[in-house]
């Protein structure tokens, strides 16, 4: 690789982007940048410029000499990067906030990844980072993408196995926070354990041992949810309700969930959790975006040359930090352990080779080397079985615009009450992001007239 390099940031006036120039910025004595381009889409221009100044002033404040530009033209950005990271939001925090008040509007979890929303998110999206895949064949062939796009799972395996585009990893913030739980209940600095994670994004367990060997999973479980010996977890992100789950199915289990398990193991606690927001007018999209708009009054001080603490309440600490390393190991060879979505190939004998897990790994030149993890119990086989299938076929729906298929796969998914509930929060839900869904615009255009009432309750729900 190259000694100057060309970083490309898609969702440049992303709030995250702080942390991100801040990971950077640590790295700056082993990852040459001498280009940093942010890119974003003409509805995000006032934030671009707002976060794009404040990116330049942490890069002065550093004493480096990159490059930091800012476009709305993404070919442009991309024209011979070596890198390309992904972290935007089709419809911007608008259409998370459709995604969350419909489906709770009828008492359905939206949940933005993995529910109705999740589902819906994938929609949008995954057209996008095809767009954007076809354009790196062209501008810049030899980069490697990494993706933080949620749903990252399923953005990842279309870019992989839809895009083709075989240098592609996906990355999550939330394994970094379970490492740090499982440290500070067993008062051991973490890196003297050893974490195994797989599943899917938002739907993997783990398992860790101490560097003398001894497996500790059995006991983490006591410690995290055994009644009376529970203890609080500082880590949970922001944006998850910290319910309790039925210590004897996890014991069952015998691994550890990740914190979006909560959805699955103890649905009811969370939906009743949903729903108190919904009814005040609080759900967390809605926070998220007072939170955010917080934020870049803060980034308008033209005095602000750091990442500020209050970027933490955003709910997706440490994610950018994770990318910056990994493109560092990838680029030094490094070996770095990290947690990745990526083609199983085998990692996990339970899925497809040719789906994308998310597994730990080793992160060297030529991309992860993931670790085996073998057959899950009962219990996880089925489940982690059951999600990908409706990943799959929600992907494929995405590429096609196959209205069947796409309703197909929203009512297999667990929070979904298949039948005719969920046909119903499912056309809502297509009437309310037609402008970012045209690959359906015939089935969309039919329910306009063949159903009204749909139409009627979406304007009336978010006017």
């Amino acid at each position: 690789m190259r000694d100057a390099l060309k970083i490309a940031v898609i969702g440049g006036g992303s709030s995250y982007l702080p942390e991100l120039v801040e990971g950077y910025i640590k790295r700056k004595d082993e990852f040459p940048i001498r280009e940093l381009w942010l890119v974003d889409v003409d509805e995000g221009r006032e934030k671009l410029e707002i976060v794009g100044a404040m990116a330049k002033r942490m890069v002065k404040a550093a004493g480096l000499d990159w490059l930091v530009t800012c476009t709305l033209d993404r070919r442009e950005a991309l024209a011979g990067a070596d890198f390309v990271t992904t972290q935007f939001r089709v419809g911007l925090l608008d259409a998370r906030i459709k995604d969350e008040r419909i489906p709770l509007s009828h008492g359905v979890l939206g949940q933005e990844t993995k529910g109705a929303g999740g589902m819906f998110k994938a929609l949008r999206t995954i057209p996008v980072i095809l767009d954007i895949v076809k354009d790196m064949g062209e501008l810049c062939p030899d980069a490697w993408l990494v993706n933080f796009t949620n749903p990252a799972g399923m953005v990842t395996e279309a870019a992989i196995f839809h895009g083709g585009w075989k240098r592609t990893v996906g990355l999550c913030n939330v394994p970094i926070g379970l490492v740090k739980n499982a440290a500070s209940q067993l008062k051991l600095p973490a890196e003297d354990l050893t974490v195994r994670f797989a599943g899917l994004n938002h739907f993997n367990w783990h398992r860790v041992w101490d560097n003398e060997g001894n497996d500790r999973t059995a006991e983490l479980i006591d410690l995290q949810y055994k009644p009376g010996e529970a203890t609080d977890d500082d880590n949970i992100p922001k944006n998850i309700a910290n319910v309790g789950y039925h210590y004897e199915v996890i014991k069952d289990v015998g691994l550890l969930p990740c914190y979006y398990h909560r959805y699955y193991y103890s649905t009811g606690n969370m939906l009743e959790e949903a729903i108190k927001g919904f009814s005040t007018g609080k759900t967390r999209a809605e926070e998220v975006k007072r939170t955010e708009a917080r934020l870049f009054e803060l980034y308008k001080d033209p005095a602000l040359d750091y990442k500020p603490e209050e970027l933490s309440n955003r709910g997706g600490a440490y994610y950018s930090d994770a990318a910056c390393e990994l493109v560092t190991s990838i680029y030094n060879n490094k070996g770095t352990e990290m947690v990745v979505s990526v083609a199983n190939n085998g990692a996990l004998p339970d899925l497809p080779r040719d789906c994308v897990v998310e597994v730990s790994a080793s992160v060297t030149a030529h991309g992860p080397e993931c670790f085996a993890w073998g057959p899950f119990p009962p219990g996880p086989r089925g489940m982690v079985q059951h999600m990908k299938a409706m990943e799959q076929i929600i992907i494929e729906a995405a590429v096609t615009g196959d209205y069947g298929k796409a309703l197909h796969g929203f009512c297999l998914n667990p929070l979904i009450p298949a039948g005719s509930l969920g046909k119903e929060i499912f056309d809502q839900l297509l009437i309310a992001h037609k402008d970012y869904l045209p690959q359906f615009k015939d089935a969309i255009a039919r329910i306009e007239k063949e159903q009204p009432e749909t139409v009627a309750y979406v304007n009336a729900l978010l006017k």
